[in-house]
């Protein structure tokens, strides 16, 4: 499994997915990230199967926005928590495997999203470009687990439910109301047993979003990925 020792964090250091010259499309902006010291490629570890929904047609929205861009880059911050959090993993349910739904996002991935939901019944799920996401940061990761076939878990809802049941804050209600089962309850638990203990902060309506650092530091002391 990749280690954690390389992935030392420098703040307001731009390198190319920051720069001005950005090419607009979210494939070429995450193509140049690939080469920005400041992501890590954290697909290569060993418990990761990486599945961009925005890089295919599997999402609410039904189209691919990544232009079939299927990398996993997070800020070197976020990999070396996420590091942790694969080997804690390994150790708790060696069974088990990462399912990467996003990671990062460049800011125009999020206008175009934008463009597509403003004014319709999803635009409240959808973060506004003038404020911005911190998946465009590289400080966020939607995720959820598979087996050893690669069979994803039941979490009881899929990736991007725009439903109250995606929320962890409302689970012991829906549990005891059956809407969600215990096994779909000891599932999110798992995963979020593995992020929380590396450093990561449960979103508290979506139970496959996480986030490295906190908004209002991120947005503070990092440069986002145009």
């Amino acid at each position: 499994m990749a280690g954690s020792d390389s992935l030392v964090a420098e703040h307001h250091t731009e390198g190319l997915c920051y720069s001005s010259s950005m090419p607009n499309s979210p494939r070429e902006a995450l193509e140049a990230a690939l080469r920005d010291p400041q992501m890590v490629d954290v697909s290569t570890i060993a418990n990761v199967k990486v599945d961009l929904r925005y890089g295919s047609k599997q999402n609410l929205l039904g189209r691919d926005i990544y232009g079939g861009f299927q990398r996993a880059l997070l800020h070197k911050i976020a990999a070396g928590k996420f590091v942790i959090a694969a080997r804690l993993l390994a150790e708790s349910r060696f069974d088990l495997k990462f399912l990467i739904f996003d990671s990062l996002r460049p800011h125009s991935a999020q206008i175009e999203f934008w463009n597509l939901v403003k004014g319709t019944p999803q635009q409240p799920f959808f973060a506004d470009p003038a404020t911005g996401s911190l998946h465009s940061y590289g400080f966020a990761i939607d995720l959820g687990l598979a087996d050893s076939t690669g069979r994803e878990l039941d979490m009881g809802t899929g990736f991007d439910d725009l439903t109250e049941l995606a929320g962890p804050r409302s689970e012991d209600e829906f549990l005891a109301s059956g809407k969600l089962s215990p096994l779909q309850v000891s599932n999110r638990k798992i995963l979020r047993a593995v992020m929380e203990g590396a450093g990561f902060l449960q979103l508290p309506h979506e139970w496959w979003h996480y986030d490295a650092l906190p908004a209002a530091e991120v947005r503070a002391g990092y440069p986002r990925c145009e």
